[in-house]
């Protein structure tokens, strides 16, 4: 069997000193991985990391929307060291020349990850200003994945009804071939039906494994818009809760995936494999 992390961080400061070895090991598990930037040096790595291989290995370029104004320190994504500290206390501007430059290369396959997140904003005083700063580098990623025709990677926490917004009033400029996918869905079924609507397909995730309220979302999903990915290091599946996640247990997921949509382990591994081969054009 093959399968496929459609969004994983094995680049990230989590794995400083044994990414090369976790990304041999998907491999050898029969799982490709996307590879996907949260800033200009994990974008920059991301593809860096995806030239190494001839197969398998891809990135996905963007700013996170934590990134794009002061935000919490992340030791397992930006590292302890002062020059992460100071990104996080500045935030960062889209360099759209920089960006592009990464976008065009044949090993990028999606770009973000982006979009909205309004999860750690609710009790601060500056939360509109930074909700509209979130929104506004949204759409230069956008306007970017437009002109290299390439879908998006989004992120969405706490903002569905803005990102729906945001996505129909920009719809002219969404990919025609598949606009993107939104990872880690954490929406309503309201919600998925809405972006199903406007074509997105979706990740699912380490949490599928223990957590009971994503079930319906996915029972109702048409096959050929489910996604599999690990998020790692984060939210590792059962059986290895509390571990660090990694790309090769992507397995698990696609495991849980197949009890809930009712077909084989076997099934559903071809067939989130052929769907991430067909949006990201493999």
């Amino acid at each position: 069997m093959q399968f496929f992390d459609s969004h994983t961080h094995a680049t990230f400061a989590a794995f400083e000193k044994d990414s090369k070895e976790v990304i041999d090991r998907a491999l050898a598990t029969g799982v490709w991985i996307v590879n996907v930037g949260t800033q200009k040096d994990t974008s920059k790595r991301a593809v860096e990391v995806a030239r190494e291989y001839n197969e398998g290995v891809y990135a996905a370029v963007g700013i996170h929307p934590v990134h794009t104004s002061k935000s919490y320190h992340d030791e397992d994504e930006l590292g302890g060291g002062e020059a992460a500290r100071a990104f996080t206390s500045r935030g960062e501007e889209f360099n759209h020349e920089y960006y592009l430059e990464l976008a065009r290369d044949p090993k990028v396959v999606a770009i973000g990850e982006c979009g909205l997140d309004y999860y750690r904003l609710e009790q601060r005083a500056n939360s509109k200003e930074q909700i509209e700063r979130q929104k506004e580098v949204f759409i230069k990623h956008i306007e970017l994945a437009h002109e290299v025709r390439k879908p998006l990677m989004i992120h969405c926490r706490s903002a569905f009804p803005n990102l729906v917004e945001t996505l129909k009033a920009y719809r002219l400029k969404l990919n025609a071939h598949a606009p993107g996918i939104v990872h880690f869905f954490s929406g309503t079924i309201s919600d998925a039906k809405k972006l199903l609507d406007m074509g997105f397909s979706f990740t699912f995730g380490g949490v599928i494994t223990f957590a009971r309220e994503y079930d319906e979302v996915i029972k109702m999903l048409p096959l050929e818009r489910i996604f599999s990915e690990t998020d790692a290091p984060y939210v590792a599946p059962a059986p290895h809760r509390g571990k660090r996640n990694e790309p090769a247990y992507v397995v698990e997921v696609v495991k849980k995936l197949a009890e809930l949509k009712g077909v084989s382990v076997e099934e559903m591994a071809g067939i989130t494999f052929e769907n991430a081969k067909r949006v990201f054009r493999l």
